[in-house]
């Protein structure tokens, strides 16, 4: 077997019986010999897909450009952390610092902490940023104080768990093997508490998929908290829905395409849909004060995506003003990146954190 992390996977199977999706996520993703984030470049054009932050410039600027609002909302900090949460290459942050030189006083007091499990990945960002910021492996490194949180295309890759409809339970989906030492997708005998479903659960047909994701919700838990309880903000970008529901959003992404999620463990990028209802539940139960979600399109388009593409281009030639325009196309049109992705943000303070709105 050519793929050491499929044979060490199904040697465990072989061992013990089929491991649930969540565990299968997470060796997949960060084995440390093996997962997908021990690989070179994951993210670009050289990768296997590209984030908001590869495709325009214009992106990370404006993540600053919010970053500054919430600091002034918060009175203006001598010291925060401005915390970045999954990094990916460094190219956001990047934007982000450039954009903030825009008020040296922001640029003063931020301590840029970067959160980031991969040394692949840090050695990847501490070449575009430099070494004069703090990386941490966890959340509960961050220093003492308030702090800025941004998170782009962080949540979506947390490991999580599915529950297949059978008759009258709804039961985890599981991995197995079969006998050619293949990965394949089972029925585990794992039961979900019903309490845990989402209204209309007993009228949905058997194999309907329920999603839920407790590792995603810890992190929100430890972000909320500390916000609440030091002060600052949060913004976190990703693709999902707003309300709880039903359906399979697991996949793979190798080379730019879809793929099978058991064939090649370890090589290929595993994701599913953000929920975002229970994370807004964690703000709240943290006293955050929560604001009204916004498609990726609203939030961008609000803060000046237009107008940032159209100074970018004013020096240009018709070919670099047509690349900016196509740039702003992608970010924020409804069939492209604009309408699928959500930003969701919360505070300690009801303060004024524009273009959200506060959430009632």
């Amino acid at each position: 077997m050519s793929n050491p992390l499929k044979e060490k996977i199904v040697r465990h199977i072989e061992a013990v019986g089929p491991m649930g999706l969540s565990e299968y996520m997470h060796l997949c993703m960060a084995d440390p010999r093996h997962g997908y984030y021990q690989r070179q470049e994951p993210i670009g054009g050289k990768g296997d897909f590209i984030t908001a932050p590869e495709v325009s410039q214009m992106f990370g600027e404006l993540i600053g450009v919010w970053c500054i609002q919430a600091w002034k909302g918060m009175g203006k900090p001598q010291k925060f952390n401005l915390v970045e949460l999954g990094p990916g290459k460094g190219t956001m942050m990047s934007d982000i610092l450039r954009a903030a030189q825009a008020s040296p006083e922001f640029v003063k007091a931020a301590n840029v902490v970067l959160v980031e499990s991969s040394p692949k990945l840090q050695a990847t960002q501490r070449t575009q940023l430099g070494n004069q910021h703090l990386w941490i492996e966890d959340i509960s490194k961050i220093p003492s104080g308030p702090s800025i949180f941004i998170a782009n295309e962080f949540l979506d890759v947390l490991p999580f768990r599915q529950y297949i409809k059978h008759k009258t339970q709804w039961l985890e989906r599981a991995v197995d093997a079969d006998d050619s030492r293949e990965l394949k997708s089972t029925i585990g005998a794992s039961a979900l508490d019903p309490r845990l479903l989402p209204e209309g659960h007993d009228a949905e047909p058997d194999g309907s998929v329920f999603e839920i994701a407790p590792a995603r919700e810890a992190i929100m838990q430890m972000v909320a908290e500390k916000t609440a309880e030091q002060g600052g903000a949060a913004l976190f970008i990703d693709y999902g829905h707003t309300a709880s529901g039903f359906g399979d959003t697991f996949q793979a992404i190798m080379d730019h395409k879809f793929a099978d999620p058991f064939a090649e463990p370890g090589k290929a990028d595993l994701t599913n849909h953000v929920d975002f209802s229970p994370l807004v539940k964690v703000a709240k139960t943290a006293n955050c004060q929560t604001f009204a979600i916004l498609t990726q399109g609203e939030f961008l388009l609000n803060l000046g995506l237009l107008e940032r593409a159209g100074v970018l281009g004013q020096k240009e030639n018709e070919a670099a003003r047509a690349r900016l325009t196509a740039e702003a196309e992608r970010l924020a049109l409804p069939d492209q990146m604009g309408d699928l992705f959500k930003c969701f943000a919360f505070s300690r303070d009801a303060i004024e954190l524009p273009p959200f709105a506060i959430d009632d």
